[in-house]
């Protein structure tokens, strides 16, 4: 699943179409995580946009008419950014946002996992997929004392709890593993049990993997590209995430199923409590 530094740079690779206006939206697969509402087209239609943000992992393209289109890449989803005038539809491409200046943003999707919506700009956030988000995890209000205190009761290990978007927003499982090896913490750690300094030491390590994993590109492993079809660098630079059997500065990396999901880290080094 594309994580919080695959979504960036997807981001960034749509500047060119910052100030463009909408001139049409076609929608060949209306039903992905939820239905694509089918007036889409018909309401942003000769919008401007505005500007490109986003919130863990959704994007959100601002229109001048203060809407706001909503996209989630889900586990395969992506965005190519191609000119029109080359542009042939794919297998698996669900939506198709052409501007006036010949710009084709195209949503591709194997699995349909993915999400497109809109909502007035105001009020977007009272969507519960959106309200219920936590801190952005590259937000400078994610503070060591906010970790601490969503995690003082939690029994759950800090592997799930750093997964969980209710507590810090943008996370998936690669950087997880990679981040708490960082921190030098194990992923059995139970929440309550962190100490203010562990917190503080896991919230550095989260800006430290996710901006270099920017500006490596995001990580690609399977699906992932940005919108100029470039693959991700950062797996080239992982610790420890998909390495068991190797060795990290002579100590073995092993991997364990956490929750269903795949755990990699160094027992030596990420010492359990």
């Amino acid at each position: 699943m594309p994580e919080l530094p695959e979504v960036e740079t997807t981001i960034r690779g749509l500047n060119p179409i910052i100030n463009c206006t909408i001139i049409n939206i076609k929608i060949h697969t209306p039903k992905l995580r939820f239905i694509i509402p089918k007036n889409l087209s018909k309401i942003h239609n000769g919008k401007r946009i505005k500007e490109i943000k986003r919130k863990g992992k959704y994007i959100l393209l601002n229109l001048e008419d203060n809407y706001t289109i909503i996209i989630h890449l889900g586990m395969s989803g992506r965005l190519r950014l191609l000119n029109c005038n080359i542009f042939h539809k794919q297998k698996h491409d669900h939506f198709i946002l052409r501007t006036n200046q010949d710009h084709c943003l195209v949503f591709n999707d194997a699995r349909k996992f993915g999400l497109i919506d809109y909502g007035k700009k105001e009020t977007i956030y009272q969507k519960k997929y959106l309200s219920n988000l936590g801190k952005d995890a590259l937000s400078t209000s994610l503070t060591y004392e906010y970790l601490a205190l969503k995690i003082s009761k939690k029994i759950a290990p800090i592997k799930q709890i750093l997964l969980d978007q209710k507590v810090i927003a943008g996370i998936g499982n690669i950087y997880a593993s990679e981040i708490l090896f960082d921190a030098k913490i194990s992923p059995f750690c139970k929440g309550r049990d962190l100490s203010l300094i562990e917190c503080r030491n896991i919230v550095i390590s989260i800006r430290k993997i996710l901006k270099k994993a920017i500006i490596a590109g995001g990580s690609t492993l399977k699906d992932y590209v940005s919108t100029d079809g470039t693959i991700g660098n950062f797996q080239k630079n992982f610790k420890v995430y998909n390495k068991s059997g190797q060795k990290i500065i002579g100590k073995p990396i092993v991997k364990i199923i956490q929750y269903g999901r795949s755990t990699f880290y160094c027992p030596d080094i990420q010492i359990k409590k």
